[in-house]
């Protein structure tokens, strides 16, 4: 088995609701994976300021076979956009608030660093909000 580790992020509108929606979303476009959910977080938003904490949820694919790194980002990426169209970024290319984020954390096996995607996350280890389900995920099989 390999494992593909989300981390699926909120800080705008019913943040548990659009969350679960995006879980939901994953199950139907990786029908075949056994999904593992770690416990909500909440945290304050990274690399910005903002009145509006995250919830955060970490979660973990388990797959038979080795993944295209890429498809598995097209498939987060049009669920981002399925539900909701606000931008991740502001035009000068720093953060903002949102309805939905979705990062690819780790593939197992997987070493990529592209213009468009890197595995493992580069920022992940420097972020509580998704080292602790992470570690969670990575403690419960």
């Amino acid at each position: 088995m390999i494992s593909i580790y989300l981390n699926i992020g909120s800080n705008m509108g019913d943040r548990e609701a659009l969350i679960e929606r995006a879980v939901a979303l994953i199950s139907l476009r990786f029908p075949d994976a056994r999904l593992r959910r770690s416990h909500y977080l909440e945290s304050p938003p990274w690399g910005y300021s903002s009145p509006h904490p995250f919830l955060n949820l970490g979660v973990a694919l388990d797959v038979a076979a080795a993944p295209d790194p890429f498809e598995v980002l097209a498939i987060t990426q049009s669920i981002e956009r399925e539900i909701s169209s606000v931008p991740h970024r502001n035009g000068d290319g720093s953060y903002r608030d949102r309805p939905i984020d979705i990062d690819i954390i780790e593939i197992d096996g997987v070493s990529i660093d592209t213009p468009t995607l890197t595995i493992p996350h580069p920022l992940a280890y420097q972020r509580d909000f998704v080292t602790i389900p992470l570690q969670e995920l990575k403690q419960k099989p």
